[in-house]
């Protein structure tokens, strides 16, 4: 253990330092390092950085060496009476003690501080907390609600591929039974095609005739033969054409509409 460490600490506010070598103190029992001492006194007035009061005394303001050699020590209080000498005692002692009341407060100022913050956080990660709870018990509901729907589309989806695979089956099916069909009809119609007849001819019961432009007669007419040849042609009034001649059954016929 060095012999800093049982020392007090700087009283500026921004140091904290531990005192050691050589320090500042003060009439209003205030203690500085060496280096925040020096650039703070070097001003005048001189005010103390730690309470603000001012020091304008000789005396209010002394470099001491926290270490002092053995002559020091034993020159330093030589010669004064006894109540001096504990005089002087009391007044360090009762400046030590400053010191160390006010690092306890310090140090209880600051612990309270920070339990108040840790209170404070404490809070804001209760609450932050809780709405995450909130969220997350939220979050599991539309997830749980999700799945259901999941779940229903999956039914739905085996479903459709159920029936798909049933039209499929009966695609395929209707397929063969539509390529056999159509085979078939194509073989029937290779078989008949060589046995089936021309367009049928008509019986009329009328003699066919030459024709009387393809005879040697018809050739040597001129135009006055050609017009005795058509009046030849032409039926007299007493004879009757193809469709005016009666069959039995257009003469039933006529019987039933003149019976009735």
């Amino acid at each position: 253990m060095s012999m800093c460490d049982d020392n007090l600490l700087c009283n500026y506010p921004k140091c904290r330092a531990k005192l050691c070598g050589f320090a500042w103190v003060t009439a209003c029992s205030h203690a500085f390092c060496d280096q925040h001492g020096s650039g703070e006194f070097s001003r005048s007035p001189a005010i103390c950085p730690a309470c603000s009061s001012a020091l304008s005394g000789k005396l209010d303001i002394v470099r001491t060496e926290l270490s002092p050699s053995e002559e020091y020590k034993a020159m330093v209080l030589a010669g004064l009476r006894p109540e001096t000498v504990l005089d002087i005692s009391a007044r360090a002692l009762a400046f030590w003690t400053y010191q160390v009341h006010q690092e306890r407060m310090f140090q209880e100022y600051s612990l309270s501080r920070a339990e108040g913050q840790v209170k404070q956080m404490e809070k804001v990660l209760t609450q932050q907390n809780q709405s995450r709870e909130l969220e997350l018990n939220a979050m599991r509901g539309e997830i749980t609600s999700l799945k259901k729907v999941m779940e229903e589309y999956k039914r739905k989806y085996s479903e459709v591929s159920e029936r798909l695979m049933e039209r499929n089956r009966q695609y395929q099916k209707l397929q063969g039974l539509y390529d056999s069909l159509r085979l078939r009809n194509m073989v029937v119609g290779d078989r008949e095609a060589p046995r089936q007849p021309g367009p049928p001819e008509f019986n009329t019961g009328v003699v066919r005739q030459p024709s009387p432009r393809g005879s040697p007669h018809f050739l040597g007419m001129g135009p006055e033969g050609d017009s005795r040849l058509f009046s030849s042609l032409e039926p007299d009034a007493g004879a009757k054409t193809f469709f005016q001649f009666s069959s039995p059954a257009r003469d039933r016929g006529r019987a039933l509409l003149k019976k009735y």
